[in-house]
Parts: structure tokens; sequence; C-alpha cells
């Protein structure tokens, strides 16, 4: 990759796209910040937003819809205590600034405060993780076109036995600017792609459907022919093995989960517990725990932001702060939690440059980015020869966690059973069952092959989302509650 300094590079762009043409510049946003501390506020921001979305998507060879949007807009939000005041305007100006800072003071406590707006903005440092590329323009919308009709053209070639096949292709172009009360001027340029392909195969009557995908913070020339032909095999394979399955059993056995997306069930059991949010309220399982055994021995899991090109990755959160690699649990350990800016003072620990928000028009708050367990010492085929009778759940679909006592529910879209030792017959039906903190003390093996997602995740929380990555490697638990169709 060729390096480029993000300090420069991003802050000049987004100085082009989000002042310069609307007549601001840091003396104006300094101002406006300003009248926010006339009376007591602690922290004040402003977040500069420049979209340029698209989506396309290809079914029976016929493009059946597309999409361009582009947004702009700012936000404006006020911190006083644990109150948080927000205004946002899709029309950037100096006016509308002043009107947006103005709503914010709804929270402030009368009188003069003594926290005081920085007299001058400072760019602060940041990674360069990604190439500041915009992948809308990196193909014209022909290429576009013919890169899903490839999609489709591999897909139907892999077996007979496929009757359709849908793919998508989706790219995004943000460049972000934030502006705070003590004086950091940031900026940040993220492109985003994805392609999706999903596949139905057919064989006696029985319809059944596989998915496949990936992508990154890249432009659409990450997508060469022979990811494309990964793609489509998986998303075959996988209808094709959902065609043999059988009903699922029920009851409490051992599961092996596989490397990689499987870390979804990680993510929704374990990572939404570890927001500082929740802990700062009490509301999740974790609250006041850090020192605690939390997890099996062996047991490691981070949330890292800095990984090159992926999805989860950002070169700064939505606050300016710089990402980071935070461990939460360390060899089964609660070690921390991750923080935006508010509840890291409220709780008086360190910011691990996790805020984030969907776009200027929401709130920041601590989200994951690429959260993984790391890997252990043991073969993957040595965790599965040690299971006499078990499950082998490879691909998770949907699933729903209550972060309160960590119960979850997880549908698997592609399983095995494992019989003495050996992966026999693929089921269907199968979901587990369980609670995060107890499934993940129950953690017996943990595999030596660590793997990240293909960049396909997006997390909800509170009615925003985020790109995100998973990762994990393939472990062994024991006890797990399975809900089957058998």
């Amino acid at each position: 990759m060729t390096p480029f300094e993000p300090n420069l590079s991003s802050l000049a762009v987004a100085r082009d796209v989000l002042l310069t043409p609307f007549g601001l510049d840091e003396g104006k946003l300094i101002t406006t910040l300003g009248t926010m501390f006339t009376h007591k506020v602690d922290y004040a921001d402003l977040y500069f937003q420049f979209t340029k979305s698209e989506g396309w998507s290809l079914e029976e060879g016929i493009v059946k819809s597309g999409s361009f949007s582009i947004d702009q807009g700012v936000g404006v939000r006020a911190v006083s205590g644990d109150r948080t005041a927000f205004a946002y305007s899709d029309e950037i100006s100096q006016a509308a600034l002043l009107d947006a800072a103005a709503a914010t003071r709804t929270i402030a406590r009368a009188g003069a405060g003594r926290v005081k707006v920085a007299a001058n903005v400072q760019p602060s440092g940041g990674r360069s993780l990604y190439l500041p590329h915009d992948p809308l323009a990196s193909l014209d919308a022909t290429a576009k076109v013919a890169l899903l009709e490839r999609v489709e053209k591999i897909a139907r070639a892999k077996d007979p036995r496929v009757v359709q096949v849908m793919a998508g292709l989706a790219g995004e172009y943000d460049v972000v600017l934030v502006v705070r009360s003590d004086g950091v001027l940031a900026a940040d340029i993220r492109p985003l792609v994805r392609v999706s392909v999903t596949v139905i195969a057919e064989q006696n009557g029985r319809r059944e459907m596989g998915s496949s995908g990936g992508g990154g913070r890249y432009d659409y020339a990450y997508f060469s022919d022979e990811l494309l032909e990964k793609y489509a095999s998986e998303a075959v394979q996988s209808a094709l093995v959902n065609l043999e399955a059988r009903p699922a059993p029920a009851g409490p056995m051992t599961i092996v989960l596989g490397p990689g997306w499987p870390g979804v069930l990680l993510h929704e059991a374990v990572g939404h517990g570890l927001e500082g949010d929740f802990n700062r309220k009490g509301s999740s399982a974790y609250a006041g725990m850090i020192g605690q055994r939390v997890a099996a021995k062996g047991v490691t899991v981070v949330d890292d932001g800095t990984l090159q090109d992926r999805r989860g990755s950002l070169n700064m959160d939505d606050e300016g702060n710089p990402t980071q690699c935070t461990t939460l649990i360390e060899d089964g350990i609660l070690k921390g939690y991750i923080q935006d800016t508010m509840n890291a003072r409220l709780m008086k620990m360190p910011v691990t440059g996790n805020a984030r928000r969907e776009s200027f028009a929401h709130l920041p708050m601590p989200r994951m980015t690429n959260t993984y367990m790391l890997a252990g010492d043991k073969d993957p085929a040595e965790i599965l020869a040690s299971v006499k009778n078990g499950l082998y759940a490879v691909n998770f679909g949907g699933g729903q966690v209550d972060i309160t006592n960590g119960k979850f529910v997880f549908s698997a879209s592609e399983a095995y059973m494992i019989e003495d030792g050996k992966v026999t017959y693929p089921v269907k039906g199968a979901t587990l069952i369980g609670n995060g903190p107890d499934t993940m003390n129950r953690i017996s093996m943990i595999g030596n092959d660590m793997r990240l997602d293909s960049g396909v995740g997006v997390c909800g929380k509170e009615g925003q989302s985020v790109p995100v990555g998973v990762g994990q490697p393939t472990l062994r638990i024991d006890g797990v509650t399975v809900g089957g169709t058998a």
C-alpha cells in the first residue's frame, strides 16, 4: 500500500468538500463552539459529513434495482455531566451551525463554566489504514453491471441444480471532519465496498438457499475474478449442502464452531455486553466485573479498529480519537470495556477510540470495530476428533441477545453432525440457545486457525447501523443447548 499522511491528505479534502464551499473556516467553527460555553458545558463537538453511496442488484441476468444518494450535513453536540444535547442540520452554513448550537444549550447548567473552548484548532494524529479511494468512481456503470453478471455466470455454471442467482454490489465514499471544543481537528476519508451473492438450488421439489460475499475499505478493483469465484462457490456449496440436510436434533450437546464468521456469536453474546454505556449504567451482565473471570482459561478477546483495510477499521473514531486494539478479555479475565469520551470520563477509564455513529444525524456511542478471539494451540482436526457426539456449526444467520443477562438465540445456516469424531451429515434448523458469560466458560478447546470474516458485518444498536468485523478460531464448547427440528 502506498503510504499517505491522513492528517494532510484527508484534512485538505475535508476542508475542500465540507468547509470552503460554504464559506466556513476553522475560526468560524471555534466561534460556534464558543457560543455553547456561555453556560456550564463540559465538552462540545461538530461533526461534518459528506457521503456518496450506491447499490446495484442483479437477478435473472437483469439489473432489478439501482440506487445512488448524496448526503451531507453537520451534527452539533454538547455534553454536561451525563447529559447530552444534540442537534443536526443537512444545511451546512454559519447560520445553521449557530442555530444548532443554540439548541444544544438546553442541557447546560446556568452560570459561566470553568471549562473554556480552545482558542484555535490543532490537527490531530490519525492512522493510515486504507487509501482515500472513491469506490464509486473506480468503475463505470457498464463495468459494475458486468461484474455482477460475472458472479451470476460463475454461480450458474457450478451446478445444474442452481435455479436462481441474486448478486449485489454496494459502494460508499465517506468524508468526515470533527472539530472539538478542546481544539482537536481531525478528518478521515472512508471508502467501503461489498459484493453479495445469494443462490437458490432445487432438487426433487425441495429448494434451499446459500449466500456469501465480502468486501472492505477498498475500491471495486478489489473484486478480482478469483475472489468472485470464491464467493460464488461458497454460496452454491452452502445451498447444495442444505439440500441434503436432515432435521437437527435438540438438547444439550457439545458444539464446535468453525473459524471466521461464527465470531458473530462472540460479537453479540459478549461484545455488546462490554460496551461502556451499558456498563456505566449497570445494565450489562459484565458490569463491575473487571478483574474477574468471565471466560475459560485461554480465551482472549480484543476489539481492534487498526486492522489494514478491514470493514470495521477506522483511522479515527467519530470523535476524532485514533482507533486502537483494546484487550477486553485476557486468558478468561475481564480487562476492560470499549469506550467513547463521555462514558470513559464518567467511569474514570481510558478512551479506547470506539465512538461511532451512523451519520451526522446520529449521536455517537461506544461501538465495536473488529471484535475477535485470539488463536489457541489446538489443531482444528484434533478438536473435531475429540467430540463423540455433537454439532459442527460453520455458518450463522440471525440471532438475538439480551445484554442485561447475556441470553442469546442464534440460528445456524450451515451445520453438520459430529459422530465418533467425524463430521457426517448436514442438518437444518439448528438453533443455539445460551448465556454469553456461561457459554464463554464452557469453551474447552481453542483452535490455532483464527480467521476474520470476509467483510460483510453490519452491527445494529439503538437504531443505528455501522460496519463491523468479527472473527475467531475453531472452538469446542461443551453443554450448549441446541434447539432443533427433529
